[in-house]
């Protein structure tokens, strides 16, 4: 569906050379001299690479239509993840690409946020923080809480971040999913 540049709104989707982006801020622009135009601040959906449009009042835009869903992760086989949809329960399956650098967070039973455009799925997006089981790391030492010496740890999903060195193994720790950092040891 075409629309025209006063319909932009942020979060929408935008087909612009065969690639969706999502709108991320946009400012109508209505000049003394000349016609108006919108500044655009696009998202590509797949690269996560944020480019600046300008588009004038003639431009003719495709929407495309997103919708975001809950989803449950269930299990993976080999390049490939499968999640239910939480509201149809129907099963979902995605590629490792779709999910990105997030698949090192990816626990067993962890709901995420799918988006999709029909019935393919663009992106998949994992909750900002999780709670995760240190299961190996070197010995820690009693009484040093400072927090500034770190050390590597591997957590229950296999991925490896730096920790304080007062975290031990069997610890319960909270990660940043974005950044992959440590957050702060959950009391169990």
């Amino acid at each position: 569906m075409t629309i025209s540049i006063n319909q932009i709104s942020s979060g929408m989707g935008l087909r612009i050379n065969g690639d969706i982006f999502l709108v991320v801020e946009y400012n109508h622009v209505k000049p003394g001299k000349g016609s108006a135009f919108v500044r655009v601040k696009l998202k590509s959906v797949k690269t996560q690479q944020v480019i600046e449009r300008t588009f004038k009042t003639a431009d003719k835009l495709e929407d495309v239509p997103l919708e975001e869903r809950k989803l449950q992760n269930l299990y993976q086989t080999g390049e490939t993840y499968h999640f239910m949809d939480l509201t149809s329960y129907e099963e979902t399956t995605v590629p490792k690409d779709v999910i990105g650098d997030g698949v090192r967070f990816l626990q067993d039973n962890l709901e995420v946020t799918g988006l999709f455009h029909g019935h393919e799925i663009l992106k998949v997006e994992l909750p900002t923080f999780i709670e995760a089981e240190i299961t190996h790391t070197e010995p820690g030492f009693k009484g040093d809480s400072t927090g500034s010496v770190t050390k590597p740890a591997t957590i229950d999903t296999g991925a490896t971040i730096q920790v304080p060195i007062f975290i031990n193994i069997g610890d319960r720790v909270k990660i940043d999913t974005r950044t992959g950092s440590y957050v702060e040891r959950v009391k169990q």
